[in-house]
């Protein structure tokens, strides 16, 4: 059992349940999944760049992402149907808690000038999407080997049904969010 879903299980389902008066323990919310999803525009050009990107993700993940392809045609862009775009991952149970805690405690602090995230980033249905500038702050990049700095978005989907909800479950985590 990872660290934070032991947090999870031993203090802040507790507190969810006397913070919103919760009768069925079902009720309370908790993390669903989490993706990243790194976009890599210049594979248009370069298709080894997905490549890449890919070993990057796995690397920070520990898991094999999963290449996006091009759903339309764009001309502008010169972009095909079918031409790989980018790379994402699903984390789920223990990989999911061990990335959110490695985010929390380890990659954000790294963050230049980081002043917490903003409470604007929530959907109105209880999720929340970040992003991160360059996958170098995270420890397992190693700096020298990166060809070019990426950026990655990062959603967390919970089961609570409001934002407000959603945002006592991340700060029960010890998310830095204002």
């Amino acid at each position: 059992m990872t660290r934070l879903y032991k947090l999870y299980k031993d203090t802040v389902r507790e507190k969810l349940s006397k913070e919103f008066g919760y009768s069925n323990a079902l009720q309370i919310p908790k993390l669903k999944k989490i993706v990243v999803n790194m976009g890599v525009g210049e594979a248009v050009n370069d298709s080894k760049k997905v490549g890449s990107a890919q070993n990057e993700l796995a690397l920070i993940t520990g898991q094999k992402p999963v290449v996006i392809k091009a759903k339309k045609s764009v001309a502008t862009f010169k972009l095909r149907e079918g031409m790989p775009i980018g790379c994402k991952v699903t984390l789920r149970r223990d990989r999911m808690y061990e990335f959110l805690d490695r985010l929390i405690n380890v990659a954000l602090p790294q963050v230049r000038d980081f002043r917490g995230l903003s409470e604007k980033s929530f959907d109105g249905r209880g999720n929340f999407s970040m992003g991160v500038q360059e996958q170098i702050v995270f420890p397992e990049i190693n700096y020298d080997q990166v060809e070019e700095m990426r950026g990655m978005d990062i959603a967390f989907v919970t089961s609570a049904l409001t934002d407000r909800e959603a945002l006592a479950l991340l700060k029960g985590f010890n998310m830095p969010i204002n």
